[in-house]
């Protein structure tokens, strides 16, 4: 018999979601990370990481999940357990290596402790979308190539862990996604003048980095996304089939359908 969920939830909608379908699960945060599941929530510190580990053994759990948006707290060592004393070479020289490598150790520290971590995916069955068009008119020939040359590019800087999107229109890069995230992308783009988009629309391509463990930071995009897609004058998004995460998927296909843009998932690879 499999043992009990925990959440271990961040911010956004999505521990809200896991939450809801999961009612049984039970509830941890990090210190510094707001969640909206604080209410429900163990907090611990994650210098206190053998704190968090033996409470949820405590508790029975066996399989965990990491939900929302992961902000990184500041460390103080002074603060630091014996585990995390343990933990803490490691941890510190995965953090210069980007975060893919620094996600992998943070996965490889609970499963270490016989914990089974499993992606928002497996849990929440459509939270992704399998193939085609999902929503909106039907994409152009120019579009479709756009796309193209987008999944190429996301492909071509996945070794330097950058980010999961990036803006083409008329076989030009416009713009692609860093630290600072998509909003501040597609923000930069609605302010790049047509003359420089090559006749095209544009196309905002999302994707998950190559190997990028999907058990934790899927990439996302929503209502908000769509809705600064649209305001930056693109044609529509194209995401990675099956490897994106759609919140509130019904209010976000309703708005790319409002708004008259599409939103099409395929393979990239």
């Amino acid at each position: 018999m499999a043992g009990r969920l925990a959440i271990l939830a961040c911010g956004g909608a999505l521990p809200v979601m896991l939450a809801r379908a999961h009612p049984d699960a039970v509830h941890f945060t990090l210190r510094g990370v707001p969640s909206e599941l604080s209410a429900s929530a163990q907090e611990f510190p994650l210098e206190q990481i053998g704190a968090l580990f033996a409470a949820m053994k405590a508790e029975g759990v066996t399989r965990m999940v990491f939900a929302g948006t992961l902000t990184r707290p500041a460390l103080n060592p002074a603060e630091f357990d014996a585990e995390m004393m343990r933990l803490a070479p490691g941890l510190m020289a995965a953090i210069p290596q980007g975060d893919d490598a620094l996600l992998r150790f943070v996965i490889s520290m609970f499963e270490e402790q016989g914990f089974a971590v499993l992606g928002a995916h497996e849990l929440l069955p459509g939270l992704t979308a399998q193939g085609g068009l999902t929503a909106g008119p039907a994409p152009l020939p120019v579009d479709l190539t756009d796309a193209a040359r987008g999944a190429h590019i996301l492909t071509a800087i996945s070794p330097l862990d950058i980010g999961q999107g990036c803006v083409v229109a008329g076989g030009q890069c416009l713009g692609i996604e860093t630290v600072q995230g998509t909003d501040a992308l597609l923000a930069y783009v609605a302010q790049t003048p047509a003359a420089l988009r090559r006749g095209a629309r544009g196309v905002y391509v999302k994707a998950p980095k190559a190997g990028q463990d999907l058990r934790i930071d899927m990439p996302t995009v929503g209502p908000r996304t769509v809705a600064a897609v649209a305001d930056a004058g693109l044609a529509g998004l194209v995401i990675a089939a099956g490897k994106v995460v759609l919140m509130q998927r019904a209010e976000t296909l309703e708005l790319a359908q409002e708004r008259g843009i599409f939103l099409i998932s395929q393979d990239i690879a």
